[in-house]
């Protein structure tokens, strides 16, 4: 997946050739904190001004729908975004509705990517005192499973549909709460089993735990195989998500216990990257993403799912369906810091 030589030299390098942009001021938005989508770009303005880059204004708890729009039309910088947004932009849907087809066209052609990341991983979990048997004893259970509408919300509907083979409402009864009352409604018991898009760790895994242990199942095999699952995962914003068991042990502790046939966890994930116009000129991207690359270390020890949200994986989700590529000034910044990205993934 990687292959990073001599970074500090070109972290060195890049300090040393971009006086020209130390006066630069750029405008971003992103998520609120707590996650991987904040953290990145928090992360990338602070590294920016420390290296003379660009000063880099952020505005936290923005609406992402509009973020990636005021990119395409230049009025900000950078944003955040799941690779979802751009797709439906790209076709005039959902929160686009009111652009059509060819005007969100239009938009989404002006978006370019810089780097990636995970925002969420979707699992089965429950407290142990529920007794959950696992993905083949959810028939008639009270499963939290999402914001009331969104995209989380149709995708764990989803997972649970082809995993277990059951509804909403007619296999069992889905709950919804807003993601700042997820943690409270979890610990409350309610719920008799939960499948949300999560990291390793979250307040929604850590606080409830704190009521109680806790099992998490990895996807069956057979179903993360079959025809329906592997097509599900290369829809735009999703991919198929693997770890070791025990890496995950290891960053969850004794709380939790993990659930597979084998050694490896199985799930699939909303992918997503921070955004920029076509129009941001090469040699700054060039600096912004290769002092980026350089500090992925840095990065990833700021959270203790640092690891495990692909910050250096810059293929996930690309390509297929995804409407939108890197820019080629960043795509060069990532292979030239020894990462693999296909030519499919690389605009023009």
């Amino acid at each position: 997946m990687k292959t990073i030589n001599l970074l500090a030299v070109t972290a060195a390098a890049v300090l040393t050739t971009t006086g020209a942009f130390a006066e630069t001021n750029l405008t971003a938005e992103t998520a609120s904190p707590g996650g991987a989508t904040h953290l990145s770009l928090a992360h990338m303005t602070e590294i920016a001004g420390t290296a003379g880059i660009a000063n880099i204004q952020l505005a936290e708890g923005q609406t992402l729908t509009n973020s990636i729009q005021n990119v395409a039309e230049g009025k900000t910088d950078i944003a955040g975004t799941p690779y979802i947004l751009p797709f439906l932009m790209s076709r005039g849907v959902g929160p686009y509705g009111s652009l059509g087809a060819e005007a969100g066209a239009d938009l989404v052609s002006n978006l370019r990517v810089i780097n990636p990341f995970t925002l969420g991983v979707f699992f089965l979990f429950a407290y142990d005192s529920k007794n959950l048997g696992g993905w083949d004893d959810l028939e008639g259970r009270k499963i939290y499973n999402g914001p009331p509408r969104g995209g989380a919300l149709t995708n764990g509907r989803a997972m649970i549909q082809i995993v277990a083979g059951l509804e909403d409402g007619i296999g069992y009864e889905g709950m919804q709460t807003n993601w700042g009352q997820g943690a409270t409604l979890i610990s409350s018991g309610e719920p008799d089993a939960v499948v949300l898009p999560e990291l390793f760790p979250s307040p929604r895994l850590t606080i409830p735990a704190a009521a109680g242990k806790m099992t998490i199942w990895s996807m069956p095999s057979e179903s993360y195989e079959s025809e329906a699952m592997q097509k599900y995962m290369q829809a735009p914003g999703s991919a198929p998500w693997t770890s070791d068991v025990a890496s995950l042990e290891a960053i969850m502790g004794d709380d939790f216990t993990f659930i597979s046939e084998d050694d490896t966890f199985r799930a699939f994930a909303t992918i997503g990257g921070n955004v920029v116009n076509k129009s941001m000129d090469d040699a700054l991207v060039t600096d912004l993403v290769t002092t980026y690359i350089a500090s992925l270390e840095d990065l990833m020890a700021k959270a203790p799912y640092g690891e495990t949200v692909g910050y250096d994986f810059p293929m996930q989700g690309m390509c297929g369906g995804n409407p939108i590529k890197y820019h080629p000034a960043a795509a060069k910044a990532w292979r030239d810091s020894g990462y693999e990205l296909d030519d499919c993934a690389v605009a023009e």
